[in-house]
C-alpha cells in the first residue's frame, strides 16, 4: 500500500464540540496550505443539522426528552438534512483540499466507505444514484421495500477545503435514528456492520478497530492519485 498523502488521527471518543472545534482548526491549516488531514472518531450520542434541515423537522422528538436522554443537537455547516451520531459509529472528517470538485469529491467518500465494507466482508455494499451515502441491498420491512443505508455522507466546502464527511454505523445503536427521520428519507432504514452480520449469518464479530484499519487503508487507496492542490496556491505558482 502507497504512503497516503495525508496525515491519519485516531481521536477515539470525543463529544462532538471539541471534535467541531478540532476539525475547524485543521481546516484553517489545511487551506493555508498545510498537509490534509482524516479525523477518525466516535461521539457521545447527538443529532447534528445540515443545511437543509429546515428547523429540524424531522426530528420526531420533542428537544426536551433528547436533553433528558443527554443527546445535544447542532446546527452545522455541512449539506443534507438531521443525521445522528453515536457510539459504534465510526466518523471520518476528511480536511482535504477540494476546489470546485465537490461532486467528484462526494463520489471518492462513497468508494472510500464501499472499498472499506468490502474488506470488512460486505462486498455488495454500494452508492445509491440520487442519495448521498452508501448502502446495501434493499429490504422488505412491513411489506415494503426500504432502501437500507449504513452510511451517511455530508460535507462542507469553504476556502476550497472540505468540511465533515462520512458517517459509518459499525456497531451502533440503530433504535437512535427512531429519534429522526434521517436524512429525511422516508424510504430508508438504518443499518449497520454489526446487522449485516447479524442477518446474513456471517461468523464475524464486526469491531471498531477493524473499521478503522479498514476505511484508513480505503482512503489510501482512492485517494492514491487526487490532486492535493489548492486553487489558490495553484494560481499563485502559474
Amino acid at each position: 500500500m502507497s504512503v497516503p498523502a495525508f496525515d491519519i488521527l485516531d481521536l477515539g471518543t470525543l463529544p462532538y464540540p471539541e471534535a467541531w472545534a478540532l476539525q475547524k482548526r485543521h481546516h484553517d491549516r489545511v487551506a493555508g496550505g498545510g498537509r490534509p488531514t482524516l479525523l477518525l472518531v466516535e461521539h457521545p450520542a447527538v443529532l447534528t443539522l445540515g443545511r437543509k434541515a429546515r428547523e429540524g423537522e424531522n426530528i420526531v422528538v420533542t428537544r426536551e426528552y433528547l436533553a433528558a436522554q443527554g443527546i445535544g443537537v447542532f446546527e452545522v455547516e455541512r449539506g443534507g438534512d438531521v443525521t445522528y451520531h453515536g457510539p459504534g459509529q465510526l466518523v471520518a472528517y476528511a480536511v482535504f483540499p477540494v476546489g470546485r470538485r465537490v461532486r467528484d469529491f462526494l463520489r471518492l467518500l462513497e468508494q472510500s466507505v464501499v472499498t472499506a465494507l468490502d474488506t470488512l466482508g460486505l462486498p455488495d455494499a454500494r452508492p445509491n444514484p440520487g442519495y448521498a451515502g452508501v448502502y446495501v441491498p434493499d429490504r422488505e420491512v412491513g411489506g415494503l421495500p426500504r432502501h437500507q443505508k449504513l452510511a451517511s455522507i455530508g460535507v462542507a466546502v469553504k476556502r476550497h477545503v472540505a468540511l465533515h464527511g462520512v458517517g459509518m454505523n459499525v456497531t451502533t445503536n440503530l433504535d437512535h435514528f427512531d429519534l429522526i427521520v434521517p436524512c429525511g428519507l422516508t424510504d430508508t432504514q438504518m443499518t449497520s456492520v454489526a446487522r449485516e452480520y447479524d442477518l446474513r449469518g456471517l461468523p464475524r464479530t464486526a469491531t471498531m478497530p477493524e473499521a478503522k484499519a479498514a476505511l484508513a487503508g480505503a482512503f489510501t487507496t482512492t485517494f492514491d492519485t487526487y490532486d492535493w492542490t489548492l486553487p489558490e496556491f495553484a494560481a499563485a505558482g502559474s
